[in-house]
């Protein structure tokens, strides 16, 4: 049974005010059910059009009454769409008590957001990353600034979030910040996941981020060829701390793993697999998913090689993620390798160049770097040409008969 609802605007006769004008009153019908409030204004009667349920006329002060009478109009109709798509239904009390704000909690953007952040931040340094919980700060502190600029606020009830704001958000990002596509777009998503939470406890009836697209640019990710590697491995190093920071990151291009997963590395994760090798058990801290990882050769001599030299259950003495970077980036000018040498490059090494070039599905290459989606694999997913050269070999060898018949065919036709 379809409900029925009904706004009237009328004035309190019986009550005037000391210079004559009566109260403006609402009047709302929700299914037969009556409750009124005041408007918090006086309309002189002469003014009041009972019929049309505005003033009438033209003057400055009918014009003012009406755009009041208007905006109530509106809010009241939004308050009652907002209830029906929350609750399923409305009565006249839930929408009175819903406009006037009684009994009506207000959620805002940026109490959700210091909520999440602060429960974010206690699972720092077991379940989430350092990296992550500084990009959701970044971003909290990029919305404070975009709403003081744009909306002249400090925060914004999450009912009032729409298509538009979402979009402005972005011009800021760009506009003002100076934010590159792929930083715009890496910031959407921490915003939009903010949003699942207010939807997902319902708190937000609507999405605002419908009908927004915006897609990452494709990047090529740096890795190093085998040649750069052999290079890197026979390269005299400074010192020993130049020695560790090289060998930490050859381990990690045999192994794929991240530079927190292997500062946090333990004895504990080193375990006798059921085929009788030497594996890695552990979990990504970025993501929080198993990333078993049988070990070979090059990363086994590594952990012998520094075994005992730390005061902790840790397999590795690992320098800081700042020094790492920086003696890398020496290293890398030093073996006059082209690609800008950081931690992370040893990553996409390990996926391109030691796994998908040589023949490891993708399937089990995603399993290994721990990712939770395919799809994130797939950026490494190039091919080199050295790839490229040993399958044309292959398939040259395959069809050495074929083409020698074919071949033999073309030289009798010339």
């Amino acid at each position: 049974m379809r409900s029925t609802f009904k706004v009237l605007f009328y004035v309190k006769k019986g009550s005037p005010k000391p210079n004559g004008n009566l109260p403006l009153m609402c009047r709302l019908t929700v299914d037969g059910e009556v409750k009124q409030f005041s408007c918090k204004m006086d309309v002189p009667l002469r003014l009041w059009d009972v019929k049309n349920n505005r003033a009438s006329g033209k003057s400055v002060e009918a014009q003012k009454i009406n755009f009041a009478v208007d905006r109530i109009r509106v809010e009241v109709n939004r308050r009652y769409q907002e209830l029906m798509q929350t609750d399923g239904y409305v009565t006249a009390t839930k929408l009175k008590n819903a406009y006037l704000g009684i009994g009506v909690k207000q959620e805002t953007l940026m109490k959700l957001f210091e909520q999440h952040n602060a429960e974010f931040e206690k699972k720092v340094g077991y379940s989430r990353a350092q990296g992550t919980f500084s990009r959701y700060r970044t971003v909290y502190k990029h919305i404070r600034e975009f709403l003081s600029l744009t909306y002249r606020r400090e925060d914004i009830p999450l009912k009032e979030l729409n298509f538009t704001f979402i979009n402005d958000f972005e011009h800021f990002l760009r506009e003002e910040k100076k934010c590159r596509t792929n930083t715009v777009w890496g910031y959407m998503i921490v915003l939009k996941h903010i949003i699942s939470i207010a939807r997902n406890t319902g708190l937000l009836p609507f999405n605002p981020f419908a009908g927004y697209i915006n897609s990452p640019e494709s990047v090529d990710r740096g890795y190093l060829t085998e040649e750069e590697i052999q290079t890197l491995i026979d390269a005299p190093m400074k010192n020993k701390t130049y020695e560790l920071v090289r060998d930490l990151f050859i381990f990690s291009t045999f192994t794929g793993l991240s530079y927190a997963d292997v500062k946090n590395l333990t004895n504990d994760n080193l375990q006798t697999f059921f085929d009788g090798n030497l594996w890695i058990i552990t979990r990504r801290r970025k993501t929080n998913t198993d990333s078993n990882i049988r070990l070979l050769d090059v990363p086994k001599r590594i952990i012998e090689k520094y075994k005992g030299l730390t005061n902790d259950n840790r397999v590795f003495p690992v320098p800081s993620n700042s020094c790492c970077n920086t003696i890398l980036k020496k290293i890398g000018v030093q073996c006059g390798i082209k690609t800008r040498l950081t931690y992370h490059v040893a990553r996409h090494s390990a996926a391109t160049t030691i796994l998908l070039s040589h023949g490891v599905p993708i399937e089990t290459v995603s399993r290994i770097l721990g990712h939770t989606n395919i799809k994130t694999t797939q950026i490494y997913a190039r091919i080199t040409n050295q790839k490229i050269s040993r399958d044309m070999e292959s398939l040259s060898q395959k069809l050495e008969g074929m083409e020698k018949n074919i071949c033999n065919s073309i030289h009798a036709t010339n």
